[in-house]
């Protein structure tokens, strides 16, 4: 039996261990094939296989419970003390926190007093902690039950000792947990028991307090139910099950936010704080939720809290850029420079791993901190690097020329990449936007016949064909008017871009949230426009194609975008976005840098119509000679649903106006209408009378004036004329909407079609009007 164990840890190690891939190195399935071998192994065969579980899921509440056990199981109190220094802050889950308890009452059963204390303020401890959980209403209880059998040795101890049950009471019926309602009964059978006069008060007191907290159980209940709380952290993979998981604990948290108990600030934010560290238990490897968190802290004006959520996310995932530039910029914000500095030094890292966004980065940070100078100075520096890309170039380039007012400067730092990197066409065309910036067209030309004899890529020859065109004057031109007229989303989008580049932080963010603030009232983003998110944070410190994350991060965020515009709605799995593919469905502002997506999203060409040119908007109507023509219409041919000599015999017993009604109808493709419903719709509206004082009016002039009214559609005016007195009338009531009662219409000569029943067709429509 023991060599089969063995057979299968060694297969799961193997499984978890050893693959280069993150999806086989996060294996949950060998997780847990591991986890339930080790629990049947002695603690010292136990331990290393714990170790390696709890490395790869730090906050695994379950595998930090049952390596906890095996040790107390042994009786081994130095290594379980231990462990739960390493666990409990940072795992806020009632089973493990019950399993300290128990394990510091059997440590003090025998301690006496002094032992009675210790346990007091263990339960004090923990409740201070996940008190406010949901699922917290037995250690309450647990707790109210040890403090009645606490020992009382006179009047005065017994006093203090219901006090302090009293107390415990009123704290636990005000939180919204599971058991609320037990807990409310054992406190009115405890007041009784105390004093039924001094019952009746305290009782009173908290009855609203304590109605308030059911009701919030009842709605938090139903967020909670939502989260799987077996969940293993894992980074994000973009599958159906995470996105849910995603979208419950936001829908959590914002729940929390809106303090739905109205309790006071200091209460409300112990709970948001309990909410944020449960949730990163589950989405250790979301970067956002990172953010979101230390943003809270720095909003709520807990910068030093900030600092700490933005440390331990740095240990959480080191590698990623986007966390670390957050970071700098909250150091930076409050003015620590030095601070922010580091930061930024650690992004460089050594000489063969950095970056070259990095460079830039760091080169716009010192410009802003520490002037021109020192920008110049670690450009020069920076040179030395085997990463140092043409990317640095054009951006310490452009700040001379932008912030320093130095073309000079800046003409130079370009001629000197252009011996590095005359390969390189982007760069080629960044320096050749730099000198039409400086209208020199002498030296544009110089260097286009410079790379032609050396690079004769085609993107250059159509940059040339651009710098011709854009000599042609278009102005006159009002299409092309319009379209130097971008939407207000794009004018935003470039101001923003510039603030970005060369502005300085606080006028970066100025305007980052006027530009919010002005797509929340257009409507082009929502309300939601107004939250901070990390997609800014990728925004401001993105460089031409550098980003501060990898592409599949990329994509995780697109997608959480998406999310959050659609959490408060249902949606099936088919309606989220899955995968990079996913995300040209999102409408961010970010763009993948992978140039190739996994998946690839075609269109339902099913549900396409095709477009007829022979269909116009405004065609004139032609005699019935032309109207036989337009039997190609597919509106005449669906409605007609017959071949084309079946139509001209119709056409030829038409109404005129009718004709010249269905031909110019657009053309369709699609579904084909119900005839007896479409005509049923139009006799039951409620539409002005038509003048019928003239009989011969030809299909010509209708098509140069109003539509035909039903009137002329009913039937033919030339052939059977109705008096001015027979025009239709509504048959609806305008104040009450209510059909007026057919009995109750004249039954003469002046009726019209719609007092009589539905007609089935046109031919009919006649024959009643005949009648």
């Amino acid at each position: 039996m023991r060599s089969q164990n063995n057979k299968k840890i060694k297969s799961s190690d193997k499984a978890m261990g050893d693959n280069k891939s993150v999806d086989d190195k996060y294996n949950l399935e060998a997780a847990d094939i591991l986890a339930n071998e080790a629990q049947h192994l002695p603690i010292t065969e136990a331990a290393p296989i714990y170790e390696q579980l709890l490395t790869l899921f730090p906050t695994a509440a379950k595998y930090w419970k049952q390596y906890v056990e095996a040790h107390m199981a042994v009786n081994n109190d130095d290594a379980t003390k231990q462990i739960f220094s390493r666990c409990l802050l940072n795992c806020l889950q009632i089973p493990l926190w019950r399993c300290y308890i128990r394990f510091i009452r059997k440590v003090n059963e025998k301690k006496g007093v002094e032992g009675q204390e210790e346990t007091r303020k263990a339960f004090e401890f923990m409740l201070s902690y996940v008190g406010v959980d949901i699922a917290s209403g037995p250690v309450w209880m647990e707790y109210i039950t040890f403090l009645k059998t606490l020992p009382a040795q006179n009047a005065q101890e017994e006093s203090q000792r219901m006090t302090a049950v009293r107390k415990i009471y009123q704290k636990a019926i005000v939180t919204p947990t599971h058991h609320i309602e037990q807990l409310w009964k054992d406190y009115e059978n405890f007041e009784n028991s105390v004093s039924r006069q001094l019952a009746k008060g305290l009782v009173s007191e908290y009855q609203p307090k304590y109605n308030s907290a059911r009701a919030v159980y009842r709605e938090r209940k139903k967020y909670v139910d939502e989260i799987d709380w077996n969940m293993l952290a894992v980074p994000p993979s973009g599958s159906y099950k995470e996105e849910l998981q995603w979208m419950g604990w936001k829908r959590l948290l914002a729940f929390e936010k809106g303090n739905p108990q109205r309790i006071d600030s200091a209460s409300s934010n112990k709970r948001i704080i309990f909410t944020y560290e449960q949730c990163l238990m589950y989405l250790y490897h979301y970067p956002d939720i990172w953010y979101d968190y230390a943003t809270w802290h720095a909003k709520s004006g807990s910068i030093d809290a900030a600092v700490k959520v933005f440390q331990r996310a740095l240990k959480a995932l080191p590698d990623s850029e986007m966390l670390r530039y957050a970071y700098a910029e909250l150091e930076e914000s409050r003015g620590a420079i030095q601070s922010a500095k580091k930061i930024y030094e650690s992004l460089l890292g050594d000489v063969v791993n950095t970056t070259a966004l990095a460079h830039i980065q760091f080169i716009r940070f010192l410009r802003r901190t520490e002037g021109v100078e020192a920008a110049r100075k670690y450009f020069l520096d920076s040179q030395k690097s085997p990463n140092c890309t043409y990317h640095v170039y054009v951006a310490y380039a452009m700040m001379a020329f932008c912030l320093d007012k130095d073309p000079k400067i800046a003409h130079n730092v370009f001629e000197a990449g252009l011996k590095r990197f005359m390969h390189e066409p982007v760069y080629i065309l960044e320096y050749a936007d730099f000198l039409t910036r400086l209208n020199d067209d002498r030296n544009i030309r110089a260097l286009f016949e410079r790379l032609l004899r050396d690079f004769e890529y085609w993107f250059v020859w159509v940059w040339w064909v651009r710098m011709a065109l854009d000599s042609i004057e278009l102005l006159e031109c009002p299409a092309c008017t319009n379209s130097l007229h971008p939407p207000i989303h794009q004018v935003w989008k470039r101001f923003t871009h510039f603030e970005q580049t060369y502005g300085d932080l606080a006028s970066m963010l100025k305007v980052e949230q006027r530009r919010k603030e002005a797509l929340s009232r257009t409507g082009e983003e929502g309300a939601s426009a107004l939250e901070g998110s990390l997609q800014d944070v990728v925004s401001r410190y993105t460089f031409m194609d550098l980003w501060p994350c990898s592409s599949k991060d990329l994509d995780h965020l697109a997608r959480q975008e998406w999310l959050a515009k659609n959490i408060n709605k249902k949606m099936e799995k088919s309606a989220l976005p899955n995968g990079p593919g996913s995300v040209d469905k999102v409408s961010t502002g970010l763009m993948s840098n992978s140039t190739v997506s996994a998946k690839v999203v075609y269109p339902d060409t099913s549900k396409m119509v095709i477009y007829d040119p022979r269909q116009k908007s405004g065609m004139e109507i032609l005699p019935s000679t032309t109207a036989s023509s337009n039997l190609s219409n597919p509106i005449v041919s669906i409605v007609g649903g017959g071949t084309t000599n079946a139509f001209d015999e119709i056409l030829k017993a038409t109404q005129p106006s009718l004709v010249a009604f269905l031909a110019s109808l657009p053309a369709v493709e699609g579904p084909a209408p119900d005839v007896d419903i479409v005509l049923s719709i139009c006799l039951q509206s409620d539409i002005p009378a038509a003048q019928t004082g003239k009989s011969g009016t030809s299909p010509m002039q209708l098509s140069g004036g109003p539509a035909p009214s039903l009137s002329d559609v009913s039937g033919s005016s030339k052939a059977h004329h109705i008096p001015s007195g027979s025009s239709f009338k509504p048959t609806r009531d305008r104040q009450s909407g209510k059909r007026k009662d057919l009995d109750r219409q004249e039954d003469d000569d002046t009726a019209t079609v719609q007092s009589q029943p539905l007609a089935r067709d046109v031919f009919r429509i006649r024959q009643i009007q005949k009648a």
